[in-house]
């Protein structure tokens, strides 16, 4: 007889978290290997869980709707058990207090942090040392500054303070003096209780309600919603963004798309949107500037080698999701024609799997399908950078020729760079940008398929 964890999987480099949807087994049931014992969420896909072992369901350690960190054990299953046989289970090598839980069901409020997940040795240590978004909240609340915090004794996974180190420090430091918090919050000093940058900005606790008088009609956010405006948040919280433009005229790739579009769908059975045309001329340009593919940890930067590239998809509730097209610059154009279709319709249907949001180093998102001529997107961390391109609208434009300046009806299309001003400097941001717009205006019209 044997005790196997079931860990809650790594879904993605960004992902650090998980929502329980629905447990398919019970304490007690029977489960074979890979069979779904739950069903889980993330920001960026629904997902089932297997068994990794088969047995009989021991415990199960979280409830539906639970937000758990990843390689949190969520149940045990007993393995090699005679049937009738009642065992006692056997204890986990690493049984995790109260304590421990609790902080992990409010993991949802961590933001992205790359350098934060380090072993801390000491308090003393160079590397900079984890507090779950509870700790942090109840040392703010007691007036308890970075300096205190990081002399406090931590008792959890890797010498964290866990929620119990910080409430006994603070029963202790009540006992000794039941005034010193306000003293020190009174008086003024060099020692200031400043929170890590990355940290969740907590609402005021004295802001007035919102008006809801009126005719108004209140919509409570669903689960991803929820989760999109957090990765978004968190996102310009990590991230110094910048957003430059550039006008691009497509008139070449327009007209080849309208001239091969019918031949292309009788030929490939897929249809040719300008969307692996874009994408196409950013890897072209990715690898010139190899910068636009990294992400930051830390001090380091790491450039990413294989390219995949996330495209943002509407789906029909009005959501968003981004699937990745991994070693897009391994795939000629037909390639990546029938990776955007498949992707795209797998979105829409609801059956994009796990792994085809992981990978990404790069986001293109068509603010023009809406009709927007342009946008400023937000990066998609741990990304660097992201590209929208507006609508193609035709316009008068100025044709310089070697006969003289004329005026001609021109497609013309706006593009846009957000880019992380930690390492991406205005000049290499503009240089991208003007990069794939020069691609896309020297597009050969009298190219082959």
């Amino acid at each position: 007889m044997s005790i196997v964890d079931l860990i809650m999987p790594k879904l993605g480099e960004s992902i650090m978290e998980a929502t329980i949807l629905k447990w398919h087994k019970n304490v007690g049931d029977k489960v074979a290997m890979d069979e779904t014992i739950l069903d889980i969420a993330t920001d960026k896909v629904d997902s089932e869980v297997p068994s990794t072992a088969e047995g009989v369901i021991e415990e199960i350690l979280f409830k539906e709707n639970d937000v758990v960190a990843i390689g949190t054990t969520i149940a045990k299953i007993r393995t090699a058990v005679a049937e009738g046989i009642t065992t006692t289970p056997a204890a986990p090598a690493t049984p995790a207090p109260k304590e421990e839980y609790e902080e992990a069901k409010v993991v949802e409020h961590i933001p992205y942090q790359p350098a934060t997940h380090q072993p801390v040795s000491s308090s003393n240590s160079n590397s900079p040392r984890f507090y779950s978004p509870l700790v942090l909240n109840i040392a703010q609340s007691e007036g308890i500054s970075m300096t205190e915090l990081e002399n406090i004794a931590g008792t959890g996974q890797d010498g964290r303070v866990s929620k119990k180190d910080i409430l006994q420090y603070v029963s202790s430091r009540s006992n000794a003096t039941a005034s010193a918090p306000y003293q020190q919050a009174s008086q003024p000093s060099a020692e200031v209780s400043i929170m890590p940058v990355h940290k969740e900005i907590e609402r005021d606790e004295t802001q007035l309600p919102a008006v809801t008088g009126g005719n108004v009609e209140i919509i409570e956010m669903d689960r991803m919603r929820k989760l999109i405006a957090k990765h978004m948040v968190d996102s310009k919280r990590t991230s110094a963004h910048v957003t430059s433009f550039a006008e691009c005229d497509v008139t070449n790739l327009v007209l080849w798309r309208d001239k091969i579009k019918k031949e292309f769908e009788k030929r490939e059975a897929e249809k040719i949107t300008f969307t692996p045309l874009f994408i196409e001329a950013i890897v072209k340009c990715i690898k010139k500037y190899p910068l636009l593919s990294s992400s930051v940890d830390g001090d380091r930067i790491i450039v990413k080698k294989d390219i995949g590239i996330g495209m943002a998809t509407a789906l029909p509730s009005g959501n968003l999701i981004v699937p990745v097209i991994k070693n897009a610059d391994q795939l000629n154009l037909v390639g990546l024609t029938k990776q955007v279709n498949g992707l795209a319709n797998a979105a829409r249907a609801n059956k994009l799997r796990p792994d085809d949001t992981m990978g990404g180093t790069f986001t293109l998102t068509n603010v023009g399908t809406f009709g927007s001529i342009m946008g400023t997107p937000i990066i998609n961390q741990p990304q660097v950078a992201i590209m929208a391109v507006g609508a193609i609208k035709k316009r008068p434009m100025v044709i310089e020729t070697a006969q003289g300046d004329t005026i001609g009806i021109r497609h013309m299309m706006y593009i846009s760079l957000s880019y992380d001003h930690r390492i991406i400097d205005g000049a290499l941001g503009s240089t991208f940008l003007n990069a794939v717009s020069k691609e896309l205006e020297n597009f050969d019209i009298n190219r082959q398929l």
